[in-house]
């Protein structure tokens, strides 16, 4: 339905390795959430995805950030995404969707975005 600009950033653990290139989709889709997470993970093991350490250099990520207005905490996945207020990766590009969107539980998504303060983020 809709994808971001491209965005670069450095890793989050600042280790050494190169940069990522961010991204954010909105898609329409009849999965539930948990059905969407086994599709993203099918597709992270088809471009040979490999899960050596957290937070490591990987060939792809693709996360579920948000779904609709649902609340989701199982042990498979959490929705929002544990992470989301702490990413200017994907604050950023989410905010480009949807300027006023208000995050589940969170808030306004301007207000998610001021709090993180100073960011590195460079928009390609």
């Amino acid at each position: 339905m809709a994808l971001s600009s491209l965005y670069q950033s450095p890793p989050v653990d600042d280790s050494k390795q190169p940069d990522y290139i961010n991204a954010v989709c909105q898609v329409n889709t009849h999965l539930t959430a948990l059905e969407l997470l086994h599709v993203c993970q099918a597709i992270e093991k088809k471009q040979h995805r490999v899960r050596e350490k957290k937070w490591g250099a990987r060939t792809i990520d693709l996360d579920i950030i948000l779904y609709g207005v649902q609340v989701v905490a199982s042990k498979q996945l959490i929705i929002p995404h544990p992470e989301m207020m702490n990413r200017a990766f994907v604050l950023v590009p989410l905010a480009e969707l949807e300027d006023d969107l208000k995050v589940p539980v969170l808030g306004p998504i301007q207000e998610l975005i001021t709090k993180l303060g100073e960011f590195e983020l460079l928009k390609l």
